[in-house]
């Protein structure tokens, strides 16, 4: 088959404790990839096995490795991918054998019509547990539900991005699972397309039921940041407001009791619940969004990142 572009891509992989799967897949692109333009990009997590000496020994001209200083997290092994990926098309999947390279050219060519800036897998016959499946399942229909953004499967790591959506994407903490979700708010067009899965070829896997919870407080960020990011009044001004206007009148209702019938208002549980009120309608919230809005400040109006690099290979040898 011919390659549907000449442009360079970029195949970006996460890559801890892996040292089973990294060889075969590199194979495994090599051979989805003949005549094509290529780089491949593996970001080390601070894999605890010898993943990073597995990748350097197969000295490729095409493998680049990236080895992080600290364990991050897939959000930020992610990112740090974007950042130095050189190509026109990034392409992610994971590093466990389970997504198949063979996939990347019929995603690839929808991408390269121009009709679309992503285009994800909907991974069919999925190979996983139940562990895997329900957290999946449950996520994707919170998604569906809260976002309007009907994405079959969230978690299908292998996708194929523009590179101007891909550079514009800010992923912090674990916003990778809605990274087509926050490259549809970028302004991207998404396609999906059916993808083979399979059984995990070596290795243990590194999510559970807890992911759940995850989802949930990093959706909720998602809203916050998706409806209320330039008009945060609009959220904190109304329900603040009521919460003030609620504590007053339970104020205003014991001063009546107090001065009107000349009992003692200071024992009663009332008094303190409409201060209370008072208080949490002008503290509601602000201290973890403020805190959220400083870290992005911190990092963007600076032009800093949330990693550190420790050092990048080319070929097994060092950049």
């Amino acid at each position: 088959m011919q390659p549907v572009t000449t442009s360079l891509l970029s195949v970006v992989v996460p890559l801890y404790n892996e040292q089973d799967n990294a060889a075969l897949l590199t194979q495994k692109i090599h051979e989805s990839l003949v005549g094509y333009n290529y780089q491949i990009i593996y970001i080390d997590d601070f894999s605890t096995d010898n993943t990073k000496k597995v990748v350097k020994a197969l000295k490729d001209d095409k493998v680049h490795l990236i080895e992080l200083k600290k364990n991050y997290g897939q959000s930020l092994a992610l990112a740090a991918g974007f950042d130095y990926a050189e190509g026109e098309y990034i392409i992610t999947m994971d590093g466990d054998l389970q997504n198949d390279p063979s996939d990347i050219p019929q995603m690839l060519s929808y991408a390269v019509s121009g009709e679309f800036d992503v285009v994800t897998g909907i991974r069919q016959k999925r190979k996983d547990s139940l562990v895997k499946k329900i957290p999946s399942k449950i996520a994707n229909f919170l998604v569906r539900r809260v976002t309007k953004l009907d994405i079959k499967d969230n978690g299908c790591a292998l996708k194929v991005f523009t590179r101007d959506i891909a550079k514009d994407l800010n992923l912090y903490g674990e916003m990778h699972r809605f990274i087509t979700l926050l490259a549809f708010l970028e302004g991207g067009q998404i396609k999906q397309v059916p993808v083979k899965h399979h059984a995990r070829h070596a290795g243990v896997s590194k999510y559970g039921l807890e992911r759940v919870f995850k989802v949930v407080a990093d959706m909720m960020l998602l809203l916050f940041i998706r409806k209320y990011f330039q008009r945060p009044i609009h959220l904190f001004g109304i329900s603040g407001s009521l919460m003030i206007m609620a504590g007053v009148f339970i104020n205003i209702y014991l001063m009546i009791i107090k001065f009107g019938f000349g009992k003692d208002i200071g024992t009663r549980p009332l008094l303190t619940v409409g201060m209370m009120f008072i208080f949490a309608g002008i503290q509601l919230f602000t201290i973890g969004i403020v805190m959220e809005l400083l870290i992005r400040t911190y990092y963007e109006s600076q032009n800093k990142r949330p990693y550190r690099i420790k050092k990048i290979s080319v070929g097994g040898e060092v950049k």
